[in-house]
């Protein structure tokens, strides 16, 4: 029995890159013979692809599961149903309906597995100008900051610089932040480093013996480790202490309390935001491949690595508003399939702004790449049109009345047929709108994909054992 997909459901439209049958030879068409991709090979892959979705689904049995952010969304959902305020997402809402209360300034610390979830989400579905918006429309939304990634000591300054001269008065909400930490092993060096100059700050700014140390820190890390042994030291209500599956790696933590916290302070709807995560794990257990987003994006993606010999992988964002959830991907593809010497390499552009420098090296370059188009197609907001003007130097009244959405499409569809001319493959993965509930399906998605791309390949797509190796030999320098 198949599912009826909302009017929100997301698509991948693959078919392009696929040889086409019966064509005519040209010398086009023979390039399109050794670069795209045969729909045989496709078929054939189809019961070791469902024999992956299995394994993937069995694995959400074991203890401890790896596989336990696939059914997590609606488990959280249930929870919330039946315990309210005393579930794990009814402490996430009211920490973060505490701290907006509290607050108009809250900053993200944390490694980019950590907080690139989380930006994404700000970016895709707030004003790219949230942060210089009024507070009046803003609507009771902090201005939402992202450190704790790095240890570059010109970027961290520059925060605590406009923290100092925008906060003056710690008795006035605007004029106070906090900080959040997100952190699930709770032993990052560099979101420990950024704390500890926060905390320093905080106590100029508040006081030492100000209520404002203890309210205005939160942090969401797991059960034992060193994040929340800190906190308990300094005093902190448990509140302010929210926790993170030990079996669940951060690049697969958005939709845990490290992604919904960061999520909820947005003001942004968390309940949407799970039902669209549980709504794609619903299509990838019970769909059939032609409706499954989520098995054709790991098939076609596959074997245009492994067998079409195209380890670049460009996601090519037509929205500004995409760009950090391209990061995130970035980080989340590099980190679980980047191992025994393989695992594609990820690349994120945005279109058409990157068009003029990497549209190029795509039409012309090596033939090393598949572009992925991520496309939301209806824009949030009204449409802006051309408008006559009395001087067409730049020619653009012929243009009257077009949508910018308009052009912006006749500019994907040119790209897309260039690319095609010359045996380039492209796909798109298509967004009706950006919304909570298709962001949801989104990540969710491009998880679950890129965990049944994994077993395709006969790589473990959970852990980074890998990143331990300079942090051990950081460890090492640093002693001496």
């Amino acid at each position: 029995m198949t599912v009826e997909l909302p009017d929100e459901a997301i698509v991948y439209h693959y078919q392009s890159l696929l040889t086409p049958v019966g064509e005519e030879w040209s010398a086009a068409a023979e390039l399109r013979t050794h670069h795209f991709l045969n729909p045989g090979r496709l078929k054939d892959l189809l019961p070791r692809l469902l024999q992956c979705r299995s394994q993937v689904a069995a694995e959400r049995e074991m203890q401890p599961g790896d596989a336990a952010f696939i059914d997590l969304p609606q488990i959280t959902l249930d929870n919330y149903r039946r315990r309210g305020e005393a579930s794990d997402l009814g402490r996430v809402l009211e920490l973060a309906a505490r701290l907006c209360q509290q607050t108009d300034r809250v900053v993200f610390l944390g490694t980019a597995g950590s907080t690139l979830g989380p930006r994404a989400l700000f970016e895709a579905l707030l004003s790219r100008y949230h942060n210089e918006l009024p507070p009046e429309t803003r609507l009771g939304v902090p201005r939402i900051y992202f450190e704790g990634d790095s240890t570059d000591n010109d970027a961290l300054q520059n925060l605590l610089d406009l923290l100092q001269v925008s906060c003056i008065d710690p008795e006035q909400r605007a004029e106070r932040w906090a900080v959040v930490v997100l952190d699930k092993s709770g032993d990052a060096l560099e979101p420990a480093l950024a704390l500890r100059v926060f905390r320093r700050e905080a106590a100029e700014y508040y006081g030492l013996r100000s209520e404002w140390q203890m309210e205005l820190f939160a942090a969401v890390t797991s059960d034992d480790g060193k994040l929340r042994q800190l906190f308990r030291a300094y005093g902190h209500d448990e509140a302010n202490i929210l926790g993170v599956p030990e079996n669940i790696g951060s690049p697969l933590s958005v939709f845990t309390a490290a992604g919904l916290l960061p999520a909820a302070i947005m003001g942004l709807d968390v309940r949407a935001l799970l039902l669209g995560a549980a709504a794609m794990t619903k299509r990838f257990l019970e769909e059939p491949f032609e409706r499954n987003p989520v098995l054709q994006f790991a098939a076609i993606n596959y074997l245009m690595a492994q067998e079409y010999h195209k380890p670049l992988r460009v996601l090519s964002v037509w929205s500004k508003k995409l760009e950090a959830l391209g990061w995130w991907y970035d980080q989340l593809l590099a980190s679980s399939l980047g191992k025994q010497g393989r695992g594609p390499t990820p690349l994120t552009m945005v279109a058409p702004r990157d068009l003029p420098a990497r549209g190029q090296q795509h039409q012309d370059g090596p033939r090393d790449r598949l572009i992925n188009n991520l496309i939301a197609k209806e824009p949030k907001a009204a449409p802006i049109l051309v408008q006559m003007a009395d001087h067409n130097e730049d020619e653009l009244n012929q243009y009257n009345r077009k949508r910018l959405s308009d052009i912006q499409s006749a500019t994907l569809a040119g790209v897309n047929q260039a690319y095609y001319e010359v045996a380039r493959p492209t796909a798109d993965l298509v967004l009706p709108v950006l919304s909570e509930h298709t962001m949801g399906q989104l990540m969710q998605m491009l998880m679950l994909a890129t965990v049944v791309e994994g077993r395709l390949m006969g790589v473990h797509p959970y852990g980074q054992p890998g990143v331990e190796v300079y942090k051990r030999q950081r460890r090492e320098l640093l002693k001496g």
